[in-house]
């Protein structure tokens, strides 16, 4: 692992949160890491999708008491 970015689109809905993510994404090297917090209940399936779309490894995908944490990591 490179690096590790955090990514708060807590309180957002679909598909900001993962919009976000994607421009993040942009400007992070192969290798590195993003973890996304949000609320939309639809964020779990939502990076699921996103990362099986565009080849990125999801890593993580937990729902806590309030939130939602997603791990990705950018493919090479």
């Amino acid at each position: 692992m490179k690096g590790l970015v955090e990514l708060d689109t807590r309180g957002l809905n679909c598909p900001l949160p993962v919009l976000k993510a994607q421009k993040a994404m942009r400007a992070m090297a192969a290798g590195d890491r993003l973890r996304v917090l949000a609320t939309d209940p639809k964020a779990p399936g939502d990076f699921a999708q996103f990362c099986e779309a565009a080849g990125h490894s999801l890593l993580e995908n937990t729902a806590h008491a309030d939130h939602f944490a997603v791990v990705i990591e950018k493919r090479g």
